[in-house]
């Protein structure tokens, strides 16, 4: 078996640690090292935590290991092409939804824009987008919803939880101001 070489090793060091792999390593190995080793650790037996992955035996690891990174579907031209489009309609949104200042000729250029680069709900332009367009007229009846995977999801849903938490905290003093003038 080989990894696909997608996987990064930042990649492959938090699979190991969110499935809680034995496998020991030291932040100076390479990502050859770390693949040997974890080429090792699949010959013996070992049990896999609960994770967002949705990976819950060892023939399901090697299939993820083995097919492309889904983090890394997008080529850095594709990239920036998608964060071109996604401008290009944040630009539409903070023009008030005036086709006249924006590129786009007709609410349909838009719209398939929007459906093309919905799939890639994990890049923070794109998810933008979608929550711009919401307040659009012309896009009431329609709304376009990011494809988000679930290590994205997950990162997203502990921020939230890391800002409700840090709101709690917040305490609001009234009183006086005085303000002097020389």
């Amino acid at each position: 078996m080989r990894i696909n070489k997608s996987h990064s090793k930042n990649d492959l060091v938090e699979l190991i640690n969110i499935l809680n792999l034995p496998v020991v390593f030291s932040h100076q190995d390479n990502k050859k090292d770390i693949q040997d080793k974890l080429l090792e650790i699949l010959k013996t037996d070992f049990k896999i935590k609960k994770n967002y992955y949705n990976i819950d035996n060892k023939e399901q690891l090697k299939t993820f290991l083995s097919n492309q990174n889904p983090k890394k579907t997008l080529t850095i031209k594709e990239k920036n092409n998608v964060m071109i489009i996604a401008k290009q309609i944040i630009n539409y949104s903070k023009t008030g939804f005036d086709l006249q200042v924006s590129k786009y000729d007709s609410h349909k250029q838009i719209e398939d824009d929007m459906d093309f680069i919905k799939q890639f709900g994990d890049i923070p332009s794109v998810r933008r987008c979608c929550k711009l367009l919401k307040n659009d007229p012309a896009f009431q009846e329609i709304t376009f919803i990011p494809m988000i995977s679930p290590a994205i999801q997950k990162d997203l849903q502990d921020k939230y939880l890391q800002k409700k938490v840090l709101m709690r905290c917040l305490k609001i003093k009234r009183g006086g101001i005085t303000l002097n003038f020389d």
